[in-house]
């Protein structure tokens, strides 16, 4: 994403723990917004604020991502950007891994990822202001503290998944689309009691939502610090896992597998 303005990004609250990431153009009179689940938060939003509606971006065909879609765009027409892999009947440009869009007449550039786990065809958009903050919508691939359950795919696809998101600068923003951070927070402290940046992380994030505030976004050196999916080759992580299962790993992806076993039983 190259602008000469930072990005404007707020969450809209849908269903009981949802976010709809909306994105203005720099004059603030469109916005794109982000797998819209439900079309009444964005109409209310839209209406109130007299802006134009100029695209969305999907993730992935899961219902809480897309079950307003076609309302919006009835209405206001806008442009739709989904997964090659989903074949949405609304989609109007198909992505996959190193396509690229562009906003609001080519202010903001995305590059598309290919973040197959939580469903196959699940897409990440990144991109980069020209102060170098990165940022990254990745749907329910990877929360704060947490990752998206496994409906599809297998252990290792997931995990060289995530392995991608690692890789990204260490700054990059992370908008993921659920509120689950307390929830993946007490789950990761059963695997990592110790973790002192986790510890700090849980008492932050509690205080946001004692006032109502999303705990988003993250950042990929949160993650990193802190979520024990993109720790399975921490040796805390991995003796978790072993505890778990009664025997020894040497394989991230075993241990991976085992933590996400754990996690779905939590």
């Amino acid at each position: 994403m190259n602008s000469s303005k930072p990005v404007r990004i707020i969450p809209l609250k849908a269903f009981s723990d949802n976010y709809i990431w909306v994105i203005f153009s720099p004059d603030g009179k469109q916005v794109s917004v982000v797998d819209p689940g439900d079309s009444r938060p964005v109409i209310e939003f839209l209406e109130d604020n007299n802006l134009k509606l100029n695209s969305i971006l999907i993730t992935h065909y899961h219902n809480d991502h897309i079950g307003g879609v076609q309302k919006l765009k009835d209405r206001y027409h806008c442009h739709v950007y989904a997964s090659r892999h989903d074949k949405l009947r609304f989609t109007d440009t198909e992505l996959d891994e190193g396509d690229q869009i562009s906003l609001f007449d080519n202010t903001y550039q995305f590059s598309v990822l290919h973040l197959p786990g939580h469903t196959m065809g699940h897409i990440g958009y990144f991109g980069q202001n020209l102060d170098g903050q990165n940022l990254i919508f990745c749907g329910d691939t990877l929360f704060r503290a947490g990752c998206g359950r496994m409906f599809e795919g297998t252990p290792e696809i997931f995990y060289n998944t995530l392995q991608k998101l690692a890789q990204l600068p260490a700054n990059t923003l992370v908008y993921c689309t659920h509120e689950y951070t307390l929830a993946n927070i007490a789950f990761a402290k059963t695997v990592e009691p110790d973790n002192s940046e986790l510890l700090a992380l849980e008492e932050k994030c509690q205080q946001l939502r004692e006032k109502d505030l999303e705990t988003l976004p993250s950042t990929i050196e949160s993650e990193l610090n802190t979520n024990p999916f993109l720790r399975c080759s921490k040796a805390t992580v991995i003796q978790a896992a072993e505890k778990a299962t009664h025997k020894s790993l040497s394989d991230p992806v075993e241990t991976f597998a085992t933590i996400r076993r754990l996690k779905d039983n939590f």
